[in-house]
């Protein structure tokens, strides 16, 4: 086409297209505006400040991210005191080239400024993540159910939670739909590159990580580490231009954090329950999990791509039940598990699926608040153990009660007549 015929097809923006544009400008205007309320009068934002403290010690006052120094900054925040050796202290553990994404953020000098902008990206990205998990689950509801997931988004107890403490795990579970999507229409150079961004926070995506690899070497899909491995060579390049020294004070802060873990974990809250029992439960819990997703990893590689969603839903929902530190703000994963599952119980059940997804919906909205509002009202430990770990517990009973329907889809003697009505 010539270039005065480019010139000819171009047009004006619609009325109806700008005043969309309008509404959506508002609408951003008017949630900043909220958000800066918030992060003025809501205290937290704990993990933000990690990272936007961390940089800002960094490129103005020389100071390095991994130090102590700045650990005892959170502290501040999160127990008004430096932390006891028993608690977690905050050290920063991000690689240098996933600090250095917080550089925008860290030209704001006032926190809470720069906290309320992440809050709003935190909220768009919390959205596209129901979107990306309705694609992956190849699932249509009705429109009343479709808007209802995306409050239930927006507004469970774990995505507040993930907001309030500015947790990274939001646009980590945006990354893992990235990663699953790129998969599926093949762009696995891309996939790789979005890997690379998710391949930090192992508390959050180790197994992910594990089923991507046997995924890839599977289906020798070679593309995904070509694109890992370039990303990984430029970012790498430009972090040790910046801050040659990051290495060691990097693996001093992982080491760090790996040890002050242990009183975070399953096998920790399981000694307290079952104080007489003669073996780490906790550990075989944490073996038997990992086996099964290596497993259910094999078994999926020849099936539809869904299997595969199921089985990456799976690692998401079990990872906190294998070992590391848990946080109830990383529970913001579950999103893709219970988008899993609302979808397989649509299909399973024709005549009693509107029940069966509005009660699930009910208990997975109440609990959390419930637990949540027990321990701050009784100071009692076991409500903050319960929401710890009944999350995951119940993602992957649930996963597996739909297993069979993901892998032959059948259809029961009761189903067969509901569908001929």
């Amino acid at each position: 086409m010539a270039f005065k015929d480019i010139r000819k097809s171009r047009k004006w923006l619609s009325p109806e297209e700008i005043r969309i544009i309008v509404v959506l400008l508002i609408i951003l205007s008017a949630a900043l505006a909220l958000n800066i309320y918030l992060a003025r009068v809501l205290p937290a934002g704990e993990w933000l400040y990690l990272r936007w403290n961390g940089v800002r010690a960094f490129l103005f006052e020389q100071v390095e991210p991994y130090s102590t120094a700045i650990a005892q900054r959170v502290q501040q925040i999160v127990y008004e005191r430096n932390a006891f050796p028993t608690e977690y202290r905050y050290v920063l553990n991000d690689p240098f080239y996933i600090v250095l994404l917080y550089t925008p953020l860290a030209l704001f000098p006032n926190f809470q400024i720069a906290r309320a902008i992440w809050m709003l990206v935190c909220e768009v990205a919390l959205i596209f993540t129901v979107l990306f998990s309705f694609r992956l689950s190849e699932w249509e509801p009705p429109r009343w159910l479709y808007v209802s997931l995306f409050v239930f988004g927006l507004l469970s107890f774990f995505s507040l939670n993930a907001l309030i403490t500015s947790s990274p795990a939001i646009f980590l579970s945006l990354l893992y739909l990235g990663i699953l999507l790129a998969l599926r229409s093949y762009s696995d150079e891309l996939a790789g590159a979005l890997l690379l961004l998710a391949a930090y926070q192992w508390e959050v995506g180790g197994l992910f990580f594990i089923f991507i690899l046997v995924f890839v070497f599977a289906n020798r899909r070679w593309g995904v580490l070509s694109g890992f491995g370039m990303s990984l060579f430029v970012l790498l390049i430009v972090s040790f231009l910046v801050n040659p020294d990051w290495g060691l004070p990097y693996i001093r802060a992982v080491l760090s954090n790996f040890y002050q873990s242990a009183n975070l974990n399953l096998g920790y809250i399981l000694a307290g329950w079952f104080p007489d029992a003669r073996f780490s439960i906790g550990r075989w819990i944490s073996i038997f999990l990992i086996a099964i997703v290596f497993i259910e990893s094999l078994a999926a590689v020849q099936g539809h791509f869904r299997r595969n969603v199921w089985v990456a839903a799976l690692a998401l929902a079990a990872m906190p039940l294998t070992g590391p530190a848990i946080f109830p703000s990383n529970h913001v994963v579950l999103l893709l598990p219970l988008v899993v599952i609302l979808t397989l119980a649509w299909e399973r059940w024709l005549r009693r699926r509107i029940f069966v997804i509005v009660l699930i919906l009910l208990v997975a909205f109440f609990v959390p608040f419930g637990l949540y509002l027990q321990s701050v009202s009784k100071y009692a430990p076991l409500y903050t153990e319960l929401l710890s770990v009944l999350p995951s517990v119940a993602a992957v009973i649930g996963l597996y009660w739909m297993r069979w329907w993901v892998i032959r889809s059948p259809r029961t003697w009761a189903d067969q007549i509901g569908f001929h009505k």
